[in-house]
């Protein structure tokens, strides 16, 4: 294979700004990059190790930062198709590189000859002469190599890396099926009948769903989030809301090709099999090893109490739905499929408002202007438009992230609607992460590039789209974790923006998510999309009193499925996982008439990848963290207090994983936080 024979568009951005030309990308043209920069970072790798030089922290950790750029260029382009749009071939070479990937990366960490060098700079670490953060990159690379087997026997070696290539393979499985589940079922409607109850906004989306899978003319229910959600919250039609429900929680539980069963019970029995070789007593202790958490006992200890809380409320939200049936002439118990529905109702009842109702003045568009807004009002930066560069897909938006001196700081791409081609739900990632590192090709450093990937409900042509609250949320949340990236400034990328512990990473985009119902903001953006008008003050005001609204539901639902994800990397694997979550489930009390957020057989989280396994606790964690830091901008008076708000940014958002997550929020906070804010803003302190 010789560079020549690759497409020089995967390696060469040269796009506006360095950015990927992705026109010129065709999907043949991965296999053939992949293999080549396979082969380019092995011979990297093998240099450093082989230096005659003594090791040194440039020779050897600098040098480990900045290698293998090849392979972290393509692997960004296909791992953005992957996920945001995804086709059979796609589909296929996924299954294919992600051993091979994993076998690179075993073989990597388990290089004698480099982990010597590396071990030599960490016994030595305290007479180097280093930098804070290169303290904590040097423990990052010296911890990751221990963790991949540098220091067991070549036996155990082996063993590892064929543990991790499956696990690999396996995680790619599972992701593949869900998607499939999902993609494959709709369910048409046509008659006015059975689309009772269902709003204007709702019906658009459907149509335009129904349309992409062709049958224009119809309504199609998907299990898109923003499509089930207000269906099952809408839908007069007790039957259809059941189906959908049941279709909804069944992705990859379904008999067949797809289902995800087999797959959990493997990549569990594989996960305690690797936690034992690396001398850990179950899979937990493995992953709560360098988090805020330490253990899986804080984990559930903090879950506990919440979860007393929050099923105790719940129940008495069950009770005053069961009231609201009966009040109407039902004569059935609340099932899971009833929950959404009645609950509405219940809302518009006490607060005199409907999701339908606010609606009209959430839209997409404004939304994302009010994001921007905010970052502008604390961080001082500016987000352009630029409609002349191609994005990913016909539907991804360019913008330059700009500072008040107009200097470019980052590049962010938004590609915010659903499509049968993308998995759902929300994250961000990045093309290029922001560091300050002399590159092979000369240049000195890298602006991040990152990007933001929702699944919010396209409308028909013409039409606005509307968000729900929940989605406007999800929209400042995943740009919450941008800002993360483009606003670091470290100089290393190791440690750059979100590459912080897994239950940290969550605290900067929570935290975003406070914006959005800050009184000022939805006054100026939330405008009704017909006549402009801006939410009446009392719709507002309806609209903060009922934020607390359905709070054990919501969080029922949440610490359930965390729950789950804790027993399945501390309990002894084997048998049927099913057994598993109905055995949790009933230990905790879980209500008859709520599911976990994420059932076991779609978790992706968990089991698509490693990266929440023994980790969906975080968002809880963070949820602790981010309650009491925009407590400090509300002491204040002023949600944007400028002095907080650079406090914020220069100890929470720049500082990427340079600085020990407790050391960081304790430069901002002054101490660490208790979980009684979190407890009083989700209503459930009482």
């Amino acid at each position: 294979m010789t560079e020549t024979s690759i497409n020089p568009a995967i390696f060469t951005w040269d796009g506006p700004h360095g950015l990927p030309r992705f026109e010129a990308v065709k999907d043949e043209d991965f296999k053939a990059a992949f293999d080549f920069a396979l082969a380019a970072h092995e011979a990297e790798i093998e240099a450093i190790a082989g230096n005659p030089e003594p090791p040194a922290f440039a020779n050897t950790i600098a040098a480990l930062e900045i290698a293998g750029d090849e392979l972290s260029r393509v692997s960004a382009l296909f791992w953005n198709k992957a996920g945001a749009d995804t086709n059979e071939t796609i589909q296929h070479l996924e299954r294919a590189i992600s051993p091979v990937m994993s076998r690179h990366y075993s073989k990597i960490g388990q290089n004698e000859a480099l982990f010597r060098r590396i071990d030599a700079l960490w016994q030595a670490r305290e007479n180097l002469g280093l930098t804070p953060e290169e303290m904590r990159v040097l423990e990052r690379h010296w911890k990751g190599f221990v963790k991949s087997g540098a220091r067991l026997p070549r036996a155990e070696q082996r063993r590892l890396a064929e543990i991790n290539e499956k696990l690999s393979s396996l995680g790619t499985g599972f992701g593949q099926n869900v998607l499939a589940d999902e993609k494959n079922w709709f369910l048409p409607l046509s008659s006015e009948e059975e689309l009772a109850g269902l709003p204007g906004f709702l019906r658009d989306a459907m149509a335009a769903a129904a349309e992409a899978r062709g049958e224009a003319g119809k309504y199609a229910v998907t299990l898109s989030r923003s499509i089930i959600e207000p269906f099952l919250t809408f839908s007069d039609r007790r039957d259809l809301r059941e189906q959908a429900f049941n279709a909804w929680i069944a992705r990859g539980e379904n008999p067949g090709p797809t289902d995800n069963r087999e797959i959990i019970a493997e990549t569990v029995s594989l996960r305690a099999e690797k936690a034992t070789l690396l001398g850990y007593p179950h899979y937990a202790a493995l992953k709560l090893d360098n988090t805020m958490a330490k253990s899986a006992g804080n984990v559930n200890t903090l879950l506990m109490q919440v979860w007393e809380k929050a099923r105790r409320r719940a129940l008495e939200e069950e009770a005053d739905l069961a009231r609201l049936i009966a009040a109407g002439g039902g004569n059935h118990a609340v099932a899971p499929w009833d929950w959404r529905y009645y609950a509405e109702k219940l809302r518009a009842q006490t607060y005199n408002f409907s999701e339908s109702e606010l609606k009209p003045y959430l839209q997409l568009e404004r939304i994302i202007d009010a994001c921007f807004a905010v970052a502008e009002k604390l961080f001082a930066i500016k987000a352009v438009r630029r409609t002349d560069v191609a994005g990913y897909h016909p539907d991804v938006r360019v913008y330059e992230i700009r500072d008040t001196n107009g200097n470019l700081v980052a590049l962010f791409l938004g590609d915010y609607f659903a499509r049968p081609s993308k998995r759902s739900g929300a994250w961000m990632s990045s093309f290029q992460s922001q560091h300050r590192l002399p590159l092979k090709n000369g240049a000195k450093g890298e602006i991040p590039i990152i990007y933001n990937v929702c699944n919010f409900a396209k409308p028909a042509e013409g039409r606005p789209a509307l968000l729900s609250l929940d989605d406007a949320r999800t929209l400042f949340h995943e740009f919450g974790h941008a800002l993360h990236g483009m606003l670091s400034n470290v100089t290393y990328p190791s440690v750059s923006g979100t590459g912080v512990s897994r239950d940290f990473v969550e605290l900067p985009s929570q935290l975003y998510e406070h914006w959005l119902t800050v009184p000022d903001i939805l006054r100026e953006y939330a405008l009704h999309h017909e006549t402009g008008a801006p939410m009446p003050a009392e719709l507002l005001d309806k609209v903060l009193a009922a934020r607390t609204f359905n709070a054990g539901f919501n969080t029922v639902e949440f610490t359930s499925s965390a729950l789950v994800d804790m027993a399945f990397h501390t309990r002894p694997p084997g048998g049927d996982p099913m057994v598993l979550t109905a055995e949790v489930l009933a230990e905790i009390g879980m209500p008859s008439s709520i599911v976990m957020r994420h059932r076991t057989p779609h978790f992706a989280h968990v089991f698509s990848g490693d990266g929440y396994s023994a980790g969906y606790y975080s968002y809880m964690w963070s949820e602790v963290l981010d309650a009491d830091a925009f407590e400090a901008f509300m002491e204040t008076g002023n949600p944007f207090n400028p002095d907080t708000a650079r406090k914020l940014k220069d100890n929470i958002y720049s500082v990427g994983g340079s600085v020990d997550p407790e050391d960081a929020y304790k430069a901002f906070r002054g101490k660490l936080p208790s979980p009684e804010a979190m407890l009083k803003k989700k209503g459930l302190a009482a």
